[in-house]
């Protein structure tokens, strides 16, 4: 794929730089980038294999050999023949030096999809696991809409600009849609999805994390009892209301501490604990290291 260029994140204001997807690196300049991977460092747009780092755009990976471990919001993941782990913007992750990427990656700007589009293929399902493991039915439908959205990526040829753009829109929502079903019918995604009390909860969290860290100030806002939440989260996802709030303020924490230079206490504020050593016991609590110890392994 086009290599890629590193720039800030123009509208983060805490010096997190991120990868941008570069529209003039496409073919024909459009939103959208699917090639093989492979050795060499084009196809990963140049991105540093040994760091994390962060993109404003959605990476698909197809893979057809493995096995290869890559980090996804600082949990490692084993892909290998079959699998596809999808990387959504704003996610932190590191590629492998240890394995050899085979397949097909597939890049897609925010926004080269209408809105109704991007609604129906959940491409902003950050709940839902990034692996994912098709079944044989299911891989070889993927495998042929993929090999003809590649196709007529490829194909510059036979249709003006403006129709190849609208073809490439159309052929890329028919592989999202059937990936995006792959993703919510598996078990996980199945029961998050079904489960209105958990969704509004981890909708809530996700709006007020940095500062509510409460399971009974987040019932009583969404209007359930505490036990009725109780049930809920641990059914969704097997683990009480308040591990789930907590490991939301670790990888928040943790995305801080790798991205940015603000000094540690101002990390802790930003994930709601204004005093730094009770931050700190916090983090070494749930990660069994120091936020100090943290960034200096990511460095």
């Amino acid at each position: 794929m086009a290599e890629r260029t590193l720039a800030e994140d123009g509208g983060a204001s805490d010096g997190i730089d991120t990868f941008a997807f570069p529209v003039e690196s496409s073919i024909c300049g459009v939103g959208m980038q699917v090639g093989p991977m492979g050795t060499g460092p084009g196809w990963h747009g140049g991105a540093p294999l040994e760091r994390v780092h962060r993109i404003d755009f959605h990476v698909v990976m197809f893979f057809t050999d493995g096995p290869v471990r890559h980090m996804v919001d600082f949990a490692e993941y084993e892909a290998t023949a079959g699998d596809v782990l999808w990387i959504r913007p704003g996610q932190v992750h590191r590629f492998t030096t240890t394995g050899e990427y085979r397949g097909t990656v597939l890049a897609m700007q925010p926004g080269f999809l209408p809105r109704a589009t991007v609604e129906a293929t959940g491409l902003y399902r950050y709940d839902l696991p990034p692996l994912l493991r098709p079944g044989p039915a299911q891989l070889d439908a993927l495998r042929a809409a993929l090999a003809q959205l590649r196709g007529e990526y490829e194909d510059t040829t036979t249709l003006p600009l403006s129709l190849h753009t609208a073809v490439l829109r159309h052929s890329l929502s028919a592989f999202l849609l059937r990936l995006a079903y792959l993703a919510a019918s598996s078990a996980e995604g199945a029961r998050q999805r079904s489960d209105t009390t958990f969704t509004l909860f981890r909708d809530a969290v996700e709006k007020g994390f940095a500062t509510n860290h409460s399971v009974s100030a987040y019932a009583e806002g969404l209007g359930y009892s505490r036990r009725t939440l109780v049930r809920a989260v641990r059914a969704a996802t097997g683990d009480t209301p308040k591990a789930f709030i907590d490991k939301r303020v670790v990888l928040e924490a943790k995305r801080l501490l790798a991205h940015t230079d603000l000094p540690i206490g101002r990390v802790g504020v930003a994930v709601g604990f204004p005093d730094a050593a009770n931050f700190s016991k916090f983090f070494h609590q749930h990660t069994d290291t120091t936020p100090a110890a943290f960034r200096a392994e990511l460095r």
